[in-house]
This record gives structure tokens, C-alpha cells and sequence, in this order.
């Protein structure tokens, strides 16, 4: 089985992937965690991603790409995988056509307004070890400024600052929201909201992928 799932920033996107692994125990490829990797590493390619990413822009094309294929040729991806982040644009669609060489695969489309992404990526905090994300309204940790998870330290992603969030969301309208219509004229779009608590975008996840609860 393999999944993409696609959604603005602060769709929730990337909770519901790590729920959907653990459920059908397919590895999570978290494109965005990958690359925040690469610029913790100080790498050539997290250095080039690092110029991108501080300012909400999308790192090229080209990098990621490269990223992703080497992921995906992983033995732990044989069985199927949950893409989370990846496309982001009709270039990188192309080049994924060509490395599933026409395996099966389901888009799922979690929709979102931007009011709404606003106000849940500028209450978003992340672990700066294992990178769980919380959010302090609603998803909070046990002790503020910990992680539940490893004991970690957080803190708030540059990415997630109020007019970074606008420029990011307007950068995904221009090159991400018309791969909704690519994939829709494939016949392999699936859409469901992004609104409503994290258990009832889960349970309609579940229901158009046609999963058993």
C-alpha cells in the first residue's frame, strides 16, 4: 500500500501519517523531517535546504528529489510507505510517476483554510531531539517546555512564525494546490477536512482509504 498525503501547512498532515504507520505499520517518509536532518548535519544539501526553509520558501526541487529516491529504495519501503511532504510540485509529481513505475498508490487531499493554519502553526512547538510536535492549545505536553516522548527540549520552528505561515501558504497555493486537479484527473484523489479534532480527521482518513478502524 502506498500512501500521499497531501494539505497545507498545519493540516495535520504529518500527525496523521505517524498515526496512519503505526495502524498499518508502513514506514512514515516525513520529506520535511528528512531535510530539517540534512540542516542539523551542517550537510552540503542541508546548508543549500537551510537558505530555503528559514524564509518558508520550497527547497528545489532537484534536492529533494534526490532525497526522496534515495528513501524510497530503502528494503523497509518494499511493502508499501506513507509519503508525507512529497510533491510539492508538478516537477517533483513527474518524478515520482517514474519511481513507482506505475505501482498502485492513493492521494488523500486534507483541506484546510488558511485561518485555521494560522492558528495552529503559531501555537505548533517541536522537540529538538525526536521532533514531536505538540501544539500548546490543544496537544500539549505533561511539563511545559518538555517533551512527553524523549525529555527533549522545545521550541518554535522559524517555520511556524505567523508571516512565515502566510508566505509558505501562499507558496503552496501556487505550486502544490494544482496537483489536487493532476491527481484528481488521474482518478486517484481521495479529499477529506482538516477541521475537527485530530481522532475525527483520523477516522475519516480510515474511512476513504477504506481501512478498518
Amino acid at each position: 500500500m502506498i500512501i500521499i498525503l497531501m494539505g497545507p501547512p498545519g493540516s495535520g498532515k504529518g500527525t496523521q501519517a505517524v498515526r496512519l504507520a503505526e495502524k498499518t505499520d508502513l514506514p512514515h517518509i516525513a520529506v520535511g523531517d528528512m531535510l530539517r536532518e540534512a540542516v542539523d548535519s551542517k550537510s552540503k544539501l542541508g546548508k543549500k535546504a537551510a537558505e530555503f526553509m528559514s524564509s518558508g520558501s520550497l527547497v528545489p526541487d532537484e534536492l529533494t528529489i534526490d532525497l526522496v529516491k534515495e528513501r524510497l529504495s530503502r528494503l523497509d519501503c518494499d511493502k508499501g510507505f506513507i509519503l508525507d511532504g512529497f510533491p510539492r510540485s508538478q516537477i517533483q509529481a513527474d518524478a515520482l510517476e517514474e519511481i513507482l513505475d506505475e505501482m498502485e498508490y492513493k492521494v488523500v487531499y486534507i483541506d484546510i483554510p488558511l485561518e485555521e493554519v494560522i492558528k495552529r502553526n503559531s501555537k505548533r512547538v517541536s522537540c529538538r531531539s525526536c521532533r514531536t510536535v505538540y501544539n500548546i492549545d490543544n496537544n500539549p505536553t505533561t511539563k511545559e517546555g518538555v517533551c512527553d516522548q524523549c525529555g527533549g527540549g522545545l521550541y518554535q520552528r522559524d517555520d511556524d512564525k505567523p508571516d512565515v505561515i502566510k508566505h509558505r501558504f501562499g507558496v503552496y497555493v501556487e505550486k502544490t494546490k494544482p496537483l489536487v486537479d493532476f491527481y484528481s484527473d488521474k482518478d486517484k484523489l481521495l479529499q477529506v477536512s482538516g477541521l475537527g479534532g485530530m481522532d475525527a480527521v483520523f477516522e475519516a482518513l480510515l474511512g476513504v482509504l477504506e481501512i478498518a478502524p
